[in-house]
């Protein structure tokens, strides 16, 4: 079967999706044009600074796509096969995904563009705010560590491609350190030069392609430059890219998050496309098999069942609950007007969704022996890919694995910005220490914790050495999705509360209910493999990370479910 019909099926899909579900959606939650939003009744040209819906879903869809909805997609592809992964992408998406996206957003203006706490604080109780606060915290640094390590892999050693193309490690690293400094002079140029952001994108946005050429010719190879080896060297980039989050979450968001969001977002939508054009254009056919079994066994003996290792493997690209921080912490306070939200909210999560199917075709695209041989390197299999696509345009393979590369590395850059200064404002808030003092140290632990962790010697089942990212990328994917249910549930609370309709329970109520059970299950999975063996027999409480942070979140969300069902029992809201 030829992949274009794979594309242009999922594409009619999500386009039908955002047309007739997306407009039920939008009398669902009542947008009106006519409202005046938070941030143009509260613009301050600092936090609240309205902004139009062409720029707010660039900023937006950058901030939302990141490595997710790449490594989900083809990891789940590899284990379990095409198909159930792209059910679950275009399903998850439309009804769960799109659902938890829009409703934080909106649940956020219509609070002053307030977070997603804030909204459970006033609508639930101190104590949820408080347990939810924790969840958030410990859901990012996870984002943070899985993130970090699997950039921190792909900037060490040479990867030789299936078709021969050898792609240093080192060059993606220039590329990307270029990338960053870049971002930095637009900023300091916006400001300063009061040059205006239109012809600022036209000077800074070819500079990329000159950057993403360069990087292989000048590669910044930290093993031979320090005289270590690729597994040090690539511990020395996680505590680079550690100390980078550390200073992104400081800096003023004019001078790096603003321009290299909005420089990432016309990229991100570029990778987008040229992969689409590539996969209708250039004959792919598809080799993967559809179905491969009900449960995948690694290399080290693990077993993962389908259910529920599928729905968390893929988190970005079908449901993601980091979308929910990112639209009630920063996109809320930029929404000029409501009907925005069903572009902003609902259009972007579907648009990932896209992101999410271009990716499953680079394992669909290639026969199963030479797919698995990048199990633990998903990002090159997304590289090979999109170098493979980009050849319709006749544009050189060695260049368009690079440009896929670095297209990967934007996404994670983008996530790692938010989630550190994210993480910093939950510590301020848990803890009440402001000031400079406080932002520092806030900082410190968001981006000490991970520092721990991605320094720790990762291992399987086996007891066989394996990159820190893939020990935690199911923990990231369980606490990403009980988070989404835990926003679901505050978002389900508000309208049952304001609303009191029987559609709650269908629209928001079912999608927690599904998300919640997963995403639980998932993790009570983790706390059984790291205290029993297979045949249940006590273990001791071994020092296991995975397995005692499951337990941590096990317990929050079993409170904050108890909270929730208490409310929802003393409402007395009025009928809509």
């Amino acid at each position: 079967m030829p992949l274009a019909i794979v594309v242009l099926s999922c594409g009619l899909c999500l386009l039908a999706a955002y047309i007739f579900y997306g407009s039920f959606l939008s009398r669902v939650f009542r947008l009106n044009p006519e409202a005046r939003t938070p941030a143009v009744e509260l613009q301050d040209n600092v936090d609240y600074v309205p902004i139009h819906s062409r720029f707010l879903m660039g900023q937006h869809f950058s901030a939302i796509a990141a490595a997710g909805p790449i490594v989900g997609p083809i990891l789940a592809g590899l284990m379990f096969g095409w198909a159930p992964a792209l059910l679950w992408i275009i399903l998850g998406c439309v009804f769960i995904g799109g659902v938890h996206d829009m409703g934080a957003l909106v649940a956020s203006i219509r609070h002053k563009a307030r977070s997603i706490a804030d909204v459970v604080l006033e609508h639930m109780t101190r104590r949820s705010y408080i347990l939810f606060l924790i969840f958030v915290w410990i859901a990012l640094v996870y984002v943070i560590v899985s993130f970090t390590d699997i950039v921190a892999g792909s900037f060490v050693g040479t990867q030789v491609l299936e078709n021969g193309v050898a792609v240093s490690g080192g060059g993606i690293a220039t590329s990307s350190l270029l990338y960053l400094l870049l971002a930095v002079i637009m900023g300091l140029v916006l400001r300063y030069a009061k040059l205006s952001l239109g012809s600022a994108t036209a000077i800074f946005l070819p500079i990329i392609a000159i950057v993403i050429w360069g990087g292989q010719r000048a590669p910044i190879n930290l093993p031979e430059i320090l005289g270590v080896t690729d597994a040090q060297g690539h511990k020395i980039w996680d505590v680079i890219i550690l100390g980078y989050c550390f200073a992104a979450s400081l800096v003023p968001m004019w001078m790096l998050l603003q321009p290299r969001g909005h420089l990432g977002g016309y990229f991100l939508f570029f990778a987008l496309v040229a992969g689409i054009l590539g996969v209708l254009f250039g004959g792919k056919t598809v080799q993967y098999p559809a179905f491969t079994g009900w449960a995948w066994t690694s290399a080290g003996g693990a077993s993962s069942p389908l259910f529920p290792v599928l729905f968390v493997t893929i988190a970005c690209g079908a449901c993601s609950g980091f979308h929910a921080l990112v639209a009630s912490g920063t996109t809320s306070k930029q929404l000029s007007n409501e009907a925005d939200s069903k572009p902003v909210g609902y259009g972007m999560m579907l648009l990932e969704g896209m992101v999410a199917v271009v990716s499953l075709c680079c394992v669909m695209m290639l026969p199963r022996e030479a797919a698995l041989g990048f199990m633990k390197k998903p990002n090159y299999l997304y590289a090979q890919g999109m170098g493979s696509f980009l050849q319709v345009a006749r544009i050189p393979i060695s260049f368009g694995i690079s440009f896929g590369l670095l297209a990967f590395t934007t996404f994670v850059y983008d996530t790692l910005d938010v989630s550190a200064r994210l993480g910093r404002y939950v510590v301020q808030e848990l803890t009440g220490w402001r000031g400079k003092a406080g932002r520092c140290v806030a900082t410190a632990v968001t981006a000490g914790v991970p520092l721990f962790l991605v320094m720790q010697e990762a291992k399987d089942a086996a007891g066989n050495p394996v990159p820190a990212w893939s020990i935690f990328w199911p923990l990231f994917g369980a606490s990403n999705q009980l988070l989404a249910a835990l926003t679901l549930i505050g978002v389900t609370v508000w309208l049952h509360r304001t609303r009191r309709a029987k559609w709650v329970w269908l629209v928001t109520g079912l999608p927690t209910l599904f998300m919640y059970a997963m995403s639980t299950w998932a993790l009570l999975r983790f706390i059984r493999d790291g205290f029993f063996d297979s045949k249940w027999n006590f273990k001791g409480f071994r020092f296991d990370p995975v397995a005692w942070i499951a337990v941590v979140l096990v317990g929050l969300a079993l409170l904050l479910l108890i909270e929730a069902v208490n409310v929802v029992r003393r409402t007395r809201a009025p009928a809509s």
